[in-house]
């Protein structure tokens, strides 16, 4: 892989750090869908010089040129027709993958920069690649959307004459329908003679005699008593009445959204990441077998192996779960439990020479870290390696650990193999200088090489030789950071 070129990184601008992700992400999508040809166009970008410049790298090989300095200008036609043909086939390309809601939103986003006039186009061997400008992209007249006026045609006159004959027939059944000989009608109307009601005189009750001396019967009173109201009070149901709401059993230890939100300097943390070669043996097996792997990796196989019994050992020992697969499992979960004022940033020991380190991510833009995780593959690229030495000094530098409390979470399978440094004499600077930096160190193969950055940090060491764990010593390593803190209800 060749450096194109490289352009000065604002450090003041996160945002383009962030674009840079979000284009990582693209290519991870899109290249199982692409052919290599297509795929070419995308140049691979890289924070060099302590993340001061942003280089530009490829898989071409040839003399990289300017497609401007080209004086050639049906060479430049056809490198133009080339790479629109290339982006052409990466928007066809799209539309068959299956992306969730959030890769949709990126994938929109960055469509217009790939078209953008002020990306900077290189030609390697009549090969066009993209040097993407992270500003406001630029798009050239013919993509942009303009509104499409069509012609007035001979039917829109048809349209009129409909509409015209539907009026006047409506008019008609109007006239024939409508009662406008009012007049008339009303002539026609009898008069209502009103007959008064007849009156009847109501007969006058007989008076009774005096000298009857029968007694009066008694005649009950057949009028229904009043029954005693009964008080139902209890047994009737009020359907509207607000439903008592359930007190809320906080979890111990929470943090309260007003502590969240009064404290200006929180924490930080950052998690170290062991991506080396070594990360791709599995845990199925002891640790004697995948030592024994590994020397066979470094100083070649038995001569008395056969290709398909290299090949059958190789998948044997690089069968899931392996290092890798279960270290990302366990990173992903822990970042969910850890609390949403905390930023993360992910230092990644690759290969040598040096470890490679992100931005900050807040608790919005956790799913971009997340996605960097995922992503991480061993290569051997460079020769391999773990730059331990240098992914240690690369994450304290960007923690404070002196005015409050900060964080590093190294996973990792063994030593530094890349600096003859002693990785326990910058564990002690670290101590001296940021005396409130606490390391903790979760440790995969169990050798103990590197207890000594987390003794004299105040740290601990956690052994993990399976999967299962991996899983228990993780949860133990952020548990004792005391970065797990729930949020109150």
């Amino acid at each position: 892989m060749q450096r194109i070129t490289r352009v000065k990184v604002d450090d003041n601008n996160p945002s383009k750090l962030i674009l840079l992700d979000q284009y990582n992400l693209i290519l991870s999508l899109l290249k199982p869908y692409l052919t290599e040809r297509t795929f070419s166009i995308f140049a691979v970008p890289k924070l060099i010089d302590n993340n001061q410049y942003l280089a530009w790298y490829t898989n071409l090989e040839g003399q990289p040129i300017p497609v401007d300095s080209i004086a050639d200008e049906s060479l430049k036609q056809k490198i133009t027709e080339t790479l629109q043909t290339r982006i052409n086939d990466v928007e066809t390309s799209i539309k068959t993958i299956v992306l969730d809601e959030e890769q949709q939103k990126i994938i929109s986003l960055w469509l217009p920069r790939i078209k953008s006039l002020s990306n900077e186009i290189f030609v390697i061997n009549d090969d066009p690649v993209i040097i993407y400008s992270l500003d406001e992209p630029v798009l050239p007249k013919s993509a942009i959307t303009e509104p499409v006026i069509s012609p007035k045609t001979f039917w829109r006159w048809w349209h009129v004459l409909l509409l015209s004959l539907l009026l006047a027939a409506l008019g008609a059944l109007l006239f024939c329908f409508y009662p406008f000989n009012k007049d008339k009608l009303a002539e026609t109307i009898p008069q209502i003679t009103i007959i008064p009601p007849i009156l009847v005189k109501k007969p006058e009750p007989e008076p009774i005699a005096e000298s009857s001396k029968e007694e009066p019967k008694f005649v009950e009173n057949l009028e229904p008593k009043e029954l005693p109201i009964e008080d139902k009070k209890q047994d009737i149901k009020i359907e509207n009445a607000p439903k008592p709401v359930p007190k809320v059993k906080n979890p111990p230890n929470c943090i309260t959204k007003e502590e969240i939100k009064n404290n200006p300097n929180p924490s930080r943390m950052i998690i170290v990441f062991d991506n080396s070669l070594s990360m791709i043996a599995t845990l199925a097996e002891p640790p004697s077998e995948v030592e024994q792997f590994f020397q066979y990796l470094g100083y070649g196989y038995p001569s008395y192996m056969s290709e398909q019994e290299k090949i059958k050992y190789y998948k044997k020992m690089t069968r899931l779960p392996s290092r890798l697969s279960t270290s990302k499992k366990v990173a992903l979960s822990s970042i969910d439990k850890i609390q949403p004022n905390i930023d993360i940033s992910l230092v990644t020991l690759n290969h040598c020479p040096a470890a490679h380190a992100t931005q900050f991510y807040d608790y919005s833009s956790r799913n971009i870290l997340k996605n960097n995780i995922n992503r991480l593959n061993p290569s051997a690229v460079g020769g391999g390696g773990t730059p331990l030495y240098s992914g240690l000094e690369k994450a304290s530098s960007m923690l404070d650990g002196v005015k409050r409390e900060d964080y590093i979470l190294i996973i990792s399978d063994g030593e530094d193999n890349c600096s003859k440094n002693n990785i326990c004499t910058l564990a002690n600077y670290i101590a001296t200088k940021k005396p409130k930096l606490k390391i903790n160190i979760v440790d995969i193969a169990g050798e103990h090489k590197i207890d000594c950055v987390a003794n004299m940090t105040g740290g601990k060491v956690y052994i993990a030789q399976s999967s299962k764990d991996m899983i228990k010593q993780m949860n133990k390593a952020v548990s004792d950071l005391k970065v797990d803190r729930p949020v109150c209800q």
